[in-house]
């Protein structure tokens, strides 16, 4: 039955959002996580350590996001294993992000200048040493601006999951124009409540670039 779209509605989507926020934010803790992996792979000085996080990336970067959503949902049912869209959906952004900010994060460490690591070395640190002391500290200032731009991807791009059934905004929102029939109002809030989430983000890496001079 189709009925007008309401006040209640509205707080229906805002409430929503509270999943895309925790999917958001669990993602790229997960993502984070393989993400600094894969960058220490690929600056590693062992080849074949190398060559693993190159695969990995080259793997999951030229591979759509949708696949492997379907992956955890639909193809671990074939081996009878049974995934919520909760599971399925955190699995798919974490191997998602971490292909991402793994090179993000590799980028800015071999930004840094040869010469740092030679100095490093020259006092003795090892490659550990190197990375904490002299290299990530310089690295993070690199990071900020694309590491955000990435999270700001990431929030938009949580709407993926609702083709498996897991509810967030965008779910919601189809949800609501099913018993409305109101796309263009729905979907016009939707379109709101996501610039809300992410424009103060933009801001935010704005404002950090220029506290720690990232462009000198």
């Amino acid at each position: 039955m189709i009925r007008e779209l309401s006040f209640v509605d509205v707080l229906y989507l805002v409430a929503a959002t509270r999943w895309t926020l925790a999917l958001t934010a669990l993602a790229f803790i997960g993502g984070g996580i393989v993400g600094l992996s894969i960058a220490l792979l690929r600056v590693s000085s062992v080849a074949p350590l190398r060559w693993l996080g190159s695969i990995y990336v080259l793997v999951v970067q030229g591979t759509p996001l949708l696949c492997w959503l379907f992956v955890f949902f639909f193809g671990l049912s074939i081996f009878g294993i049974t995934v919520s869209p909760w599971l399925a959906a955190l699995s798919a952004y974490s191997i998602y992000a971490g292909a991402f900010l793994g090179e993000i994060w590799r980028g800015c460490l071999q930004a840094i200048p040869k010469t740092q690591w030679e100095a490093g070395s020259s006092l003795g640190l090892s490659f550990a040493q190197q990375l904490r002391y002299v290299i990530v500290p310089q690295a993070m200032r690199l990071a900020i601006p694309p590491t955000v731009g990435f999270l700001v991807q990431l929030i938009k791009n949580t709407s993926l999951a609702a083709v498996i059934g897991f509810i967030e905004l965008t779910r919601e929102g189809q949800l609501t124009t099913a018993v409305t029939f109101r796309p263009f109002t729905v979907y016009l809030i939707v379109a709101a409540i996501y610039f809300a989430l992410c424009f103060p983000l933009t801001q935010w890496s704005r404002r950090l670039e220029r506290r720690l001079h990232v462009a000198r």
